[in-house]
């Protein structure tokens, strides 16, 4: 095996049990930030380590970038070792079913310059739903030598951002969030509702099909540049609440062929905290307002 982007199921199953491949469990709940664990405890795949994504995936120790800032890599890659994860290791994230938490982690190492990383397509439920095997045995895994550094090109900071809201018809900053959150009808998580001025919303979900399945890449090479129009995808800046989801719409990008976009790490939760940002809602990107009475 040799994946990048996404593996199926039957891939998957099919080498189980080579060397040197290497499975982590990113379950998670926003709102209960246990629940990952817990389910992990009650059943994973054969071998999987679990990686936590407020604690292993992130760095809550960190004030003022965002509900999730990036690990030190240097923290990082001491996991990844701990895990067994090595320079060479093929390896395989998944999470509940839509790989929204999976593709955090896929990014993590695809800054470190790992390119042997791939997100299980459908996640746990894909493989539990066909009666492959489940184990509860915590796995000890031979730890490994794993140094690297980010690739920071990759990551865009509040700098960057700020300065794209200066240029007319820049390429487009895509907000992962669903809707609702997006045109600031509701916001259950930050402090603050509505969105960067300028972006355009895809719900991450859109990535998927009926199924839970990511589209396939021809197709979600078409809606993507619908929405990016004829700019190199290079220039797209992807975003979340926190910087989580908004790598499934880097990753469904990368499937599609489309190369080289970026994350905002801090994404919504850090623009937001400085109340003189100027905040759009509603469904035109063009609505800005700034109101310095909004909480932080």
């Amino acid at each position: 095996m040799h994946a990048k982007t996404l593996v199926t199921r039957d891939e998957l199953a099919s080498a189980l049990g080579s060397q040197p491949l290497v499975i982590v469990d990113c379950r998670h709940d926003l709102r209960d930030p246990q629940a990952g664990e817990r389910a992990y405890l009650a059943g994973h795949l054969p071998g999987a380590v679990f990686a936590h994504v407020d604690r292993d995936l992130s760095d809550l120790g960190k004030t003022g970038r965002g509900r999730h800032p990036l690990p030190d890599a240097d923290v990082l890659c001491g996991r990844l070792g701990r895990w067994g994860i090595s320079r060479t290791s093929q390896v395989v994230v998944y999470d509940a079913a839509d790989g929204a938490f999976a593709a955090r982690l896929w990014w993590l190492l695809r800054l470190l310059g790992h390119e042997k990383v791939a997100v299980l397509d459908g996640g746990y439920a894909a493989w539990a739903g066909q009666g492959l095997p489940i184990e509860k045995t915590i796995p000890r895994p031979r730890p490994a030598g794993y140094t690297a550094r980010y690739d920071v090109k990759q990551i865009a900071t509040i700098a960057v951002i700020a300065a794209r809201g200066a240029v007319v018809g820049g390429a487009p900053l895509i907000d992962a969030r669903a809707p609702e959150r997006y045109r600031g009808e509701v916001e259950p998580i930050d402090a603050v509702a509505g969105h960067i001025p300028g972006a355009v919303n895809r719900h991450y979900a859109q990535n998927l099909d009926v199924n839970g399945r990511f589209k396939p890449a021809g197709l979600l090479a078409t809606e993507f540049r619908m929405l990016i129009g004829p700019g190199s995808p290079a220039d797209v800046v992807h975003m979340c609440g926190s910087g989580v989801t908004a790598c499934h719409n880097l990753l469904a990008m990368e499937h599609a062929g489309l190369k080289g976009s970026r994350v905002y790490a801090g994404s919504w939760s850090e623009w937001s905290s400085d109340p003189s940002r100027p905040v759009a809602r509603g469904e035109e990107p063009k609505s800005a307002s700034r109101d310095s009475k909004q909480p932080a």
